[in-house]
């Protein structure tokens, strides 16, 4: 069967290397045998060999969720089989190679396999505190791509060096911090809390909170024995963080942040004055919390940049290890 491309408003997808590289207002629709299927962390992938307009064999590999969301979502290690007869339709690479990002699936019935579509996390249990495990409630977000890299092109004004910096970076490249296994910094975690579960732990011996995210294993201190902020010298991945209570609602502020090349994906840099706000509540009776945080970046972005979301207390939610692959993070570049 030969490939179809159509023109689409396209719905989200689950990546987490820039989707410039592919055409996201197409859709490229083909059918044939799987040849491969294996769900990793951060990418999970499935081969596919078919015709091309030609009449010639080829074979295309398709990008899709990480397998924690994958497996969240419904999918298994035995939803596709070596064999097994599908149409697939995907978002392909501009630079014409059969690779894609995944839009849906169908077996030889017709039937469709789970899609990745997310109905939001299901109201199960209250507290009366912030510690537990959190997920966004999606359902309530602005419509965007997805991702630290479709949020920042959504939310922010570049400077000139910004800028400069982002024509210049080349994804495929050791620029590109994630084909190491290197996350992003806060507030890389929230911004991908829709997918990725919060866990928040308080130690009253030590006088900290712990905030975690499935999200590359990521982990932060948040120090509340009333410390300040160490000097401008001293800098951390994802920043030093002190924290205190106005009125029920835990306050955030994090500086000190050390340079990293794309903390927001696309190439777009951050810098030594980069400063995280946060503010974490309690609403809606103990079953969800509102999540607010500013960030400003004056090296890199002109005006702070502010978001807003609910998350749902989710106890029953896993915090299966990220464990990053390095093939499956490498997964997508060109060969």
């Amino acid at each position: 069967m030969t490939v179809a491309a159509v023109l689409i408003f396209t719905s989200p997808v689950f990546g987490h290397h820039s989707d410039t590289a592919m055409d996201m207002e197409s859709v490229a629709t083909f059918e044939g045998t799987i040849t491969e299927f294996d769900l990793r962390n951060p990418h999970t992938y499935f081969s596919v060999e078919t015709m091309n307009e030609r009449g010639e064999q080829i074979e295309w590999t398709v990008q899709m969720a990480s397998a924690i969301v994958a497996s969240r979502r419904g999918w298994r290690r035995d939803t596709l089989s070596v064999g097994d007869w599908v149409t697939v339709s995907s978002h392909p690479s501009r630079d014409g190679r059969p690779y894609g990002v995944f839009v849906s699936i169908q077996n030889a019935d017709g039937v469709a396999l789970p899609i990745l579509a997310d109905t939001g996390p299901e109201v199960v249990a209250s507290t009366s505190t912030l510690e537990g495990k959190w997920i966004a409630d999606s359902s309530k977000l602005i419509s965007y791509t997805g991702g630290p890299d479709d949020f920042a092109m959504f939310s922010r004004a570049l400077t000139e060096k910004a800028e400069i910096a982002q024509a210049a970076y080349d994804e495929n490249s050791s620029e590109n911090p994630e084909l190491s296994c290197i996350g992003q910094p806060t507030p890389a975690m929230i911004i991908v809390s829709d997918l990725y579960p919060l866990e928040i732990e308080f130690n009253e011996d030590e006088e900290t909170i712990a905030i975690r995210s499935q999200y590359f294993d990521s982990e932060r201190i948040v120090y509340m024995d009333g410390r300040a902020h160490p000097e401008s010298g001293e800098r951390f991945f994802e920043g030093h963080s002190i924290g205190r209570w106005e009125s029920g609602m835990l306050v955030v502020d994090t500086i000190n942040f050390a340079d990293h090349r794309s903390p927001y994906q696309g190439g777009i840099p951050s810098g030594a004055q980069k400063h995280v706000i946060e503010r974490y509540e309690l609403a809606g009776g103990g079953t969800w919390m509102v999540l607010e945080f500013m960030l400003e970046d004056p090296e890199y972005i002109l005006g702070p940049v502010t978001h807003r979301r609910e998350l749902i207390y989710s106890p029953q939610i896993d915090m299966t290890p990220f464990n990053c692959d390095l093939e499956s993070t490498r997964g997508f570049l060109p060969q």
